[in-house]
């Protein structure tokens, strides 16, 4: 039988240096590819349902605990949710602060992926350990990196994992001049090392493989999005949170414990590669530069150009974070008082991983009547399917099957899916 005939099984039962717990099933037969399916089979934890009945004092905290690597998405969103709806206006201090405890996010989960989880693939290497061995001074590097996004988030939220810093109309406290004076010197000596982060990963070899997406990210009218701006598609699409169900739609699978979304009835890109693609123009000057250094050209259609988006988002955030900070200033007070009203919520965000959008409804006393989450990894799932289909037609399906598994795990590793983030939603249908 020759290769092109044959028929190959290949099935993954837990998915390595990923965050949560899923698996792949490929089957090829005869020559093409007869099922794909990448199943994400964590059990549901039902965060919605647990949120329901909760005053919106609890709600920032309780959503943190969505995701280990990125709670400052989750409370962000939350709390701008609920204070747009109770006609909240933060003072400058509270809004500047929010992004520079968003940026120390993204510093630490860029890198964590970046060094621990998607690079390692690109060398060969099955975890990090290894790669420290081939490439001990970039892992060193990274790591202090994503120690310092750690203890940015840190200072805003009083501890890393799960912060319990927001409230519903700013911070519960402000940081001391000292502290801040530390880490403005943190994140100045960090700059020289995350652009040559950026130089290195533009020269990880990586497959050149050219697909047809539609990115969708928040834009902004000045800002490179991260906290704020509009929902945007590279079709010219441009909405705000509220219209999200107009445009973007979810579906059950019978394979995935989260679910599918869909654009117009096609999968669609959220992450660094879709923010970088339609955000490039808001990019500073000196970042603009390295990247045409890097050769990069943007957009992109090759979606392993993400990890050097994850680069280029790291040192962006290290510049906001000493911009917004530079003269910083104690507040009057941290937070400014709230008063609940009865409505529907909804605000949206950019997690590291991509689009975070939030809706809840609320009651006069300020208490959650029911809420939704729609968290990233579930918007991408359906284009991480579609995007391990056609890479494996352009890898080639004919090579040996510990070559087509290596390359399914590279597809879906460079995407960061966060599983447990994307399975806390489900809708129960009983019928008897």
């Amino acid at each position: 039988m020759s290769d092109e005939r044959r028929s190959v099984a290949i099935h993954v039962p837990v998915l390595a240096r990923v965050e949560g717990e899923g698996a792949l099933d490929l089957r090829i037969d005869d020559g093409d590819i007869s099922e794909l399916r990448l199943r994400i089979f964590e059990p549901p934890r039902f965060f919605e349902k647990f949120l329901e009945g909760r005053h919106y004092a609890e709600i920032p905290d309780m959503v943190a605990r969505i995701c280990g690597i990125c709670p400052v998405a989750y409370q962000v969103t939350a709390a701008q949710a609920l204070e747009q709806l109770f006609g909240v206006e933060l003072s400058p201090w509270a809004r500047a602060m929010r992004r520079v405890f968003y940026c120390g996010e993204w510093i630490q989960s860029h890198s964590l992926h970046i060094h621990l989880l998607a690079a390692p693939d690109f060398f060969g290497c099955n975890n990090a350990i290894e790669l420290a061995k081939i490439a001990p001074d970039e892992v060193r590097r990274g790591l202090r990196i994503q120690a310092l996004g750690n203890a940015l988030m840190d200072l805003f939220g009083a501890r890393s994992v799960h912060p319990v810093g927001v409230r519903i109309g700013g911070f519960h406290g402000a940081p001391s001049l000292s502290r801040i004076q530390d880490m403005r010197d943190r994140l100045r000596d960090a700059l020289p090392e995350a652009e040559a982060l950026i130089r290195w990963a533009a020269t990880i070899p990586m497959p050149q493989d050219d697909q047809a997406f539609v990115s969708v990210a928040l834009r902004h009218p000045g800002d490179y999005a991260i906290e704020r701006g509009g929902i945007a598609a590279s079709d010219g699409l441009l909405i705000e949170a509220h219209d999200f169900d107009a445009h973007f739609a979810e579906r059950h699978e019978p394979h995935s414990t989260a679910l599918f979304s869909s654009y117009r009835g096609q999968p669609y890109l959220v992450g660094p590669l879709a923010r970088l693609n339609l955000n490039h123009d808001r990019l500073p000057e000196r970042i603009q530069a390295l990247l045409a250094e890097s050769g990069l050209a943007l957009p992109s259609r090759n979606l392993f150009h993400s990890l050097v988006a994850r680069a280029v988002e790291i040192l962006l955030a290290l510049q906001e974070a000493l911009r917004l900070l530079e003269h910083y200033r104690l507040p009057d007070s941290p937070w400014v008082p709230v008063t609940p009203r009865a409505g529907i919520a909804t605000g949206c965000t950019e997690a590291p991983r991509g689009l975070l959008w939030h809706r809840y409804e609320m009651d006069s006393d300020g208490c959650v009547v029911n809420a939704r989450i729609v968290p990233p990894t579930s918007q991408n799932q359906a284009r991480i399917e579609e995007d391990l289909r056609l890479s494996l037609l352009n890898f080639g399906l004919d090579h040996a099957d510990e070559a087509l598994r290596l390359h399914c795990e590279k597809v879906i590793r460079n995407y960061d899916p966060c599983i447990s983030c994307a399975t806390h939603f489900l809708r129960l249908n009983v019928e008897r």
